[in-house]
């Protein structure tokens, strides 16, 4: 069976019901999304074995984040529980001529507190198949991109040595050695092959 690795934030979705205004009654609807999420949770769906990389805090919120994402079947033993919250999103739906608002609460989020080396990448790559970031998951924090970058490094083999000291380095090339690269700057997965070593 195919095995994706999806690398991204997954966020707690705070929704008006309906068609109100945020704020407009005293309720809000909770649940959890994100590009590389949905993506994972589309492809469980469809009996693809999926397994998202993010850093998601070890509290309440973050329990239940990952007990949604097992629900749609997602693999989430590769995600590390760090960090002090989950990045929130505000949603109110549009009406008529006024359009959807969204509204963006995602500083020192777990994932954007993360470091490249808080991953075990053999651990992450291990039977992979293909790869899939999203643009947006470099353009949360420096520390993101690092992980985004980390990620893409190691799966493309395009490595620059001077970055990749020691152990890095030969940990990199096992893994790399034995996956495919497939990358997004949007939701749909595109195929990008891997440089040739």
């Amino acid at each position: 069976m195919t095995c994706v690795v999806t690398l991204g934030e997954v966020m707690l979705r705070l929704k008006s019901p309906g068609f109100e205004r945020l704020f407009q009654s005293p309720l809000l609807e909770a649940t959890f999304g994100g590009a590389e999420a949905n993506v994972a949770a589309s492809l469980a769906h469809f009996g693809v074995d999926a397994r998202f990389v993010s850093a998601i805090p070890a509290n309440n919120a973050g329990d239940a984040c990952i007990a949604a994402l097992r629900a749609f079947g997602v693999d989430t033993s590769m995600v590390r529980r760090q960090g002090e919250r989950l990045g929130i999103y505000f949603l109110e739906n549009g009406a008529n001529q006024r359009p959807s608002r969204v509204t963006y609460d995602r500083s020192s989020s777990s994932i954007s507190t993360a470091k490249a080396g808080d991953f075990d990448w053999d651990a992450v790559f291990d039977g992979a198949d293909w790869f899939h970031v999203s643009g947006v998951t470099p353009a949360i924090s420096a520390g993101a991109a690092d992980v985004a970058v980390a990620e893409t490094l190691i799966t493309s083999r395009n490595l620059p040595t001077p970055h990749w000291p020691g152990r890095w380095m030969s940990s990199v090339r096992r893994v790399s050695s034995r996956i495919k690269f497939r990358a997004s700057a949007s939701l749909t997965m595109r195929s990008i092959p891997a440089a040739s070593s």
